[in-house]
């Protein structure tokens, strides 16, 4: 293969579409080709971003509750034209029993916790937003440092996983596609090689078959990446056979 040819496969890399001599051959390329390995670090960041805003859908519920709640939502008045309803009950409205203006301020009093516990929501939403992008962005920076080496292994079932680790950052990032959906009541978990110490390193999202997962913590010392299949929430240790291992990219 020519160099020119190399220059072309930039693309290709960021989507894992080569072969395995192909990919050997494109990462020595750029081991002296700072064009090539600053265009396929910025090529797999875009990637990653596409597939993360793809892959997050909404629920399937979400249009039904949208719809429901519009209808509880009053239409305001006309501008200087009172709600017939007001105009009807305002002769009467020094006649309410105390029972009636009791529950008034009983319906208010609930109106208002409800108020509250609905801008608590909003809040939180707003948060976990924030905290997505800013997970987003920390996954970006990774895949599109400068430094940002990357290895690709098959996994079972027809899935692939590539961890891209920086040196400059350290911190490390793993892409996985088709992943199947780990066991009722069990979880993926990423564990850090501290030369055959394994250190968490987080959980994966095991709704999610495609997901680009920052790695918890620092690189470190870690040679390389694992995942084992573990209880929900996790494990202190691995209790579990490594589905694959990753050994970072010098």
């Amino acid at each position: 293969m020519t160099t020119t040819d190399l220059h072309r496969l930039t693309g290709a890399y960021a989507l894992h579409a080569l072969s395995d001599e192909e990919r050997e051959e494109f990462e020595l390329h750029c081991a002296g080709c700072e064009a090539c390995a600053q265009e396929s670090a910025e090529l797999s960041a875009t990637a990653a971003r596409l597939g993360l805003a793809a892959s997050t859908r909404a629920r399937p519920a979400m249009r039904d509750q949208v719809l429901r709640r519009i209808t509880t939502i009053r239409q305001e008045a006309p501008s200087g034209v009172a709600p017939p309803s007001s105009v009807r009950t305002r002769g009467r409205a020094r006649l309410l029993p105390r029972w009636a203006l009791a529950a008034c301020l009983a319906a208010a009093a609930a109106l208002g916790a409800t108020t509250v516990w609905q801008h608590q929501r909003a809040e939180t939403a707003t948060e976990q937003a924030r905290q997505a992008e800013q997970t987003t962005d920390r996954i970006a920076a990774v895949l599109a440092a400068p430094d940002a080496r990357a290895r690709t292994a098959k996994l079972s079932g027809g899935a692939t996983g590539t961890v891209v680790v920086s040196a400059s950052r350290n911190r490390a990032v793993l892409v996985v596609s088709a992943m199947a959906r780990p066991p009722h009541g069990r979880v993926y978990q990423l564990w850090f090689d501290d030369g055959g110490a394994m250190r968490s390193a987080g959980l994966m999202d095991p709704g999610r078959s495609d997901q680009a997962v920052l790695l918890r913590g620092a690189v470190g010392a870690a040679s390389g990446v694992g995942i084992t299949v573990e209880p929900d929430g996790g494990s202190q240790q691995p209790t579990s056979a490594p589905l694959a291992l990753w050994e970072f990219p010098a």
